[in-house]
């Protein structure tokens, strides 16, 4: 950040202004708000009211003090890191100002009076007892499916579930032995058997006994709006309750009651049926929501939305962890690590952390709208857009793509046979072909002019010429600079 742009930037989320003036303990308010938060920047050395540039130097004891205080201020210590920045200050000398990196910390901090903060918008909040106990399990210091359920006992288990379980995975004792010995489902506390939440949500016989909103609806609304009062426009909505892997088994068959599909004559002369929603995707919008929910939030319960162009899954829970909604893609975190292992068991889940990135890369594939993430309150809503939403639109898209691959099935019908094994080795980044007698040449990630000519025994001029043709016939283009760029197909669904 430059002298400038620190003044122009507005107090926010991730960024504050503070006096060298500040006392220590005053500044462990705003490390420890970021770090229980998304992180941030403390430009110290400019008046947090004024925006006046008063810099550090001259301050050298008051500086040592602050440049402590993520340490001796904040429990555990924050991993803040310092540069310092040359400026001019409000009197015209040269000076410094100290810029103070927060890192988002996976742990929960607090000041040396034990106050928690969380940095809300511009403001350190300071966080109540339940603030404080949900942002421990978002951050995973403690899990809330762990927390016994007041009142429950083995007489609210169901054996049978526990013994279908024990089937999956190949559990050889008895299910009275499985839960005592397994995950703390069930526990002896002053003498008193006591049943954790998970137990109750995964082999409960009636869990919706204890949390009344620990159930999944869905709402389907007629056009692309919620609308309410006289124009309400709901036309389905229907709650589904049980265990948890039974909500996510009846969730899934009715969505795919709701799915629209399109059949088409296929080049083959077989018949292929598209859907506007991909299975797969789904099956884990629901069971991302089922698995990471924040099952503490009592007052809702997971609400799956159905418009015309797209499903809304709004989910009660921030996101936990360091994931956020630009990384989620690529971050895994689990709210809920015992219910997650459960439903890996019954393939529901196959590896974690990847859900959302096949997701991605399955709708990549097909040109499609990745799904979008935003936290509105304490709901994550997440948005996956139809493929389609009319047999008009399928049959423009579907004829658009098979004519884009009849033409470029005539240009290569007319390629020579280098042309068409020069195309084959760009499509592949693999020249794999019979060159010069030879069966199964490979060069791997070398797919250059230099081998080509080597490989086809033709001058360099020669092979550049046969890439211009390939070119003119929009099979290929040519991509980055002139020194260090490289061919690729025109159309990578090919």
């Amino acid at each position: 950040m430059t002298i400038e742009e620190i003044q122009a930037h507005k107090e926010c989320q991730t960024f504050d202004c503070k006096s060298i003036q500040i006392d220590p303990k005053a500044l462990a308010v705003p490390i420890v708000a970021m770090a229980n938060a998304d992180g941030g920047v403390l430009a110290i050395g400019v008046s947090d009211k004024t925006r006046r540039i008063e810099g550090i130097d001259g301050n050298e004891e008051r500086l040592n003090e602050l440049l402590r205080a993520p340490f001796d201020f904040c429990n555990p210590s924050v991993r803040a890191r310092c540069e310092y920045l040359p400026c001019t200050d409000y009197e015209g000398r040269e000076n410094r100002i100290l810029l103070m990196h927060i890192p988002a910390s996976v742990q929960l901090h607090t000041n040396q009076a034990d106050e928690c903060f969380m940095r809300v918008g511009d403001k350190s909040k300071k966080l109540n007892f339940d603030e404080r106990m949900q942002l421990l399990y978002d951050k995973g210091e403690r899990y809330y499916e762990d927390k016994d359920v007041y009142d429950a006992t083995i007489d609210d288990v169901d054996m049978n579930l526990v013994s279908d379980y024990m089937n999956v995975i190949g559990y050889g004792k008895s299910a009275m032995e499985y839960l005592r010995e397994n995950n703390d489902f069930v526990t002896e506390k002053d003498g008193k058997q006591k049943v954790s939440t998970a137990c109750i949500l995964l082999f409960g016989k009636n869990p919706q006994r204890f949390f009344p909103r620990a159930r999944t609806r869905f709402i389907r609304y007629e056009g692309t709006e919620e609308k309410v009062g006289t124009e309400m426009n709901v036309v389905k909505d229907v709650t589904f309750e049980g265990t948890i892997l039974q909500q996510v088994r009846r969730t899934i068959d009715y969505l795919e009651t709701q799915v629209r599909e399109h059949s088409f004559l296929g080049e083959d002369g077989r018949f292929i049926t598209n859907r506007n929603y991909s299975k797969y995707a789904i099956q884990e919008m629901v069971v991302n929501s089922c698995c990471h929910r924040a099952y503490n939030i009592k007052g809702t319960e997971i609400q799956i939305k159905m418009f015309d162009d797209r499903i809304v899954f709004e989910t009660p829970g921030d996101l936990p962890g360091l994931v956020r909604p630009d990384n989620i893609r690529h971050t895994h975190f689990s709210r809920n690590p015992k219910i997650a292992q459960f439903l890996k068991a019954y393939k529901y889940v196959k590896e974690f952390g990847e859900g959302i990135d096949r997701i991605c890369n399955e709708l990549e594939t097909k040109g499609c709208a990745i799904p979008s993430f935003h936290i509105d309150a304490f709901i994550l809503k997440a948005t996956l857009m139809a493929e389609w939403t009319s047999e008009k639109e399928f049959d423009r898209q579907n004829n658009a793509q098979v004519n884009d691959t009849i033409n470029v099935q005539v240009n290569i019908a007319k390629l020579t046979d280098r042309q068409r094994k020069i195309y084959e080795a760009i499509k592949n980044d693999t020249i794999n072909v019979q060159v010069n007698d030879q069966v199964n040449v490979q060069v791997n990630d070398q797919v250059n002019v230099s081998n080509l000519s080597i490989l086809f025994g033709v001058s360099e001029k020669t092979v550049r010429r046969d890439l211009y043709v390939l070119r003119d016939m929009n099979l290929i283009h040519y991509v980055g600079s002139d020194k260090t760029g490289h061919w690729e197909i025109a159309d990578k669904k090919q």
